[in-house]
């Protein structure tokens, strides 16, 4: 069969993330190295017609007067002006991409006088996660991370795009387990995907200040030894961390510039951060070092045509909702308000496993300190076994997950944390 030339755009594109003083175009896969945004299309002719007087270029509907043609019945739900029903840019509404790159280093501090692209919007993390395959994961290909990890990684890196999942054990003596994702880092092979997802689903742990600083030198250490690294952060309860001594902002912050080998790619969303899971609302922010406009640019333009070929552009009222809300006085204070009730609830399961020695026949804490979850290890006992028992004789559901038992504190009413977890108690002692 007769290879295929590359497209020409691509080809442009590829040029620009090349021409530059990183490993940026050397962890592109396949797929991403000819991907390219039609910039020559119906979207960039589009776009060209823009302010003119007569623009019978795009496919959406006008009223006479130029404003949107939409159902009355539809409007009149929305507290949104009728453009909110027009499509989107590929890439995203422009006045939203730039506001989430102010709201990045807003919470990441130590981000200040460092290069980072432009978000690129996805409909959401898992989309965020897929367009991140497309880019990056060749069949094949071995994405790393921990063993407590969320299950759809599987169906998007392994099924969607034939990549395998390479896991290293989570803790070790109780500490994040840095020692063990660098040993995988190190085997053999030059191009390295790292998936790293913090709060982590299931086990609702963060990094603490020393293991930020430690995972950031291992990785630089890695970088050194010539593994070209592209890092997948996967921020989807981002903020939601209830300890002191965790560490408050993304690893994006640590390592958008730590060495020319290193591409990190954040991936962040309003989902959980602003609790608007129905939205469908995310965003994907490369940064490396020795970074230049045009090859952010280009990287941005690429993750935009992977989003053009698959779904076109992403929710139009979800992206004017969240502009406009970000904009209300009073997003601030109703954010903290949401915060204090999960935090509250973290509080209370901590002080509930201290009041329950007893509990420790039955089952063990994974460390937590952040997030929607907590899990614990069954004694004794099949998690499975214990998950079906606990909805047939005590009307109590839960996850099972690598043979833990992941508890969504995040939907369980403060009065009722107590129940639970003596619903697990009983379960486990029962079965045995």
């Amino acid at each position: 069969m007769k290879e295929k030339s590359m497209p020409p755009l691509a080809k442009a594109l590829n040029d620009d993330i090349a021409n530059s003083d990183n490993s940026a175009f050397e962890v592109l896969s396949e797929k991403g190295r000819r991907i390219f945004f039609p910039s020559k299309g119906i979207l960039g002719q589009s776009a060209e017609a823009k302010k003119t007087e007569i623009n019978a270029t795009i496919g959406t509907a006008f009223e006479e007067d130029g404003s949107p043609l939409c159902l009355e019945c539809i409007e009149e739900l929305i507290n949104l002006p009728s453009q909110s029903l027009l499509y989107t840019p590929s890439y995203g509404l422009p006045e939203l991409r730039e506001r989430w790159r102010e709201m990045i280093f807003a919470k990441n501090p130590s981000l200040k006088n460092k290069e980072i692209s432009l978000p690129v919007v996805t409909s959401a993390l898992t989309h965020a996660l897929s367009v991140s395959a497309y880019l990056f994961a060749n069949e094949g290909d071995k994405v790393i991370l921990s063993d407590l990890n969320w299950d759809n990684y599987e169906l998007i890196f392994e099924q969607g795009f034939g990549a395998e999942l390479e896991t290293y054990k989570t803790f070790e003596n109780n500490a994040y387990n840095i020692s063990g994702l660098k040993a995988k880092l190190m085997e053999p092979g030059d191009k390295k995907i790292l998936l790293l997802n913090f709060p982590n689903n299931p086990g609702g742990y963060t990094l603490t200040e020393g293991e930020a600083l430690e995972l950031r030198k291992t990785l630089l250490a890695v970088a050194e030894a010539g593994k070209h690294i592209v890092v997948i952060l996967d921020d989807a309860y981002f903020g939601l961390v209830y300890e002191d001594d965790v560490f408050k902002e993304s690893l994006f912050s640590h390592i958008a510039d730590l060495h020319r080998n290193i591409l990190a790619v954040k991936l962040d969303a309003p989902t959980k951060e602003d609790y608007v899971w129905g939205l469908r609302t995310g965003f994907m922010t490369f940064g490396t070092k020795n970074s230049t406009p045009a090859q952010y640019r280009a990287l941005e333009a690429k993750a935009a045509g992977v989003v053009r070929g698959s779904i076109s552009n992403c929710s139009s009222i979800g992206q004017h909702m969240l502009l406009k809300a970000f904009s209300n006085a009073s997003y601030i204070s109703q954010k903290e308000n949401k915060y204090s009730i999960l935090k509250r609830r973290y509080l209370k399961i901590k002080e509930i496993l201290a009041a329950h020695p007893e509990y420790q026949e039955s089952f063990v804490p994974v460390p937590f300190n952040s997030g929607y979850f907590m899990c614990v290890k069954p004694l004794g006992v099949d998690a499975e076994a214990v998950r079906k028992n606990l909805i047939e004789s005590y009307g109590t559901g839960v996850i099972v997950l690598s043979g833990l038992i992941r508890i969504a504190f995040s939907a369980v009413p403060y009065d009722k944390l107590e129940l639970l977890f003596s619903n697990i108690d009983a379960s486990i002692r029962k079965i045995k």
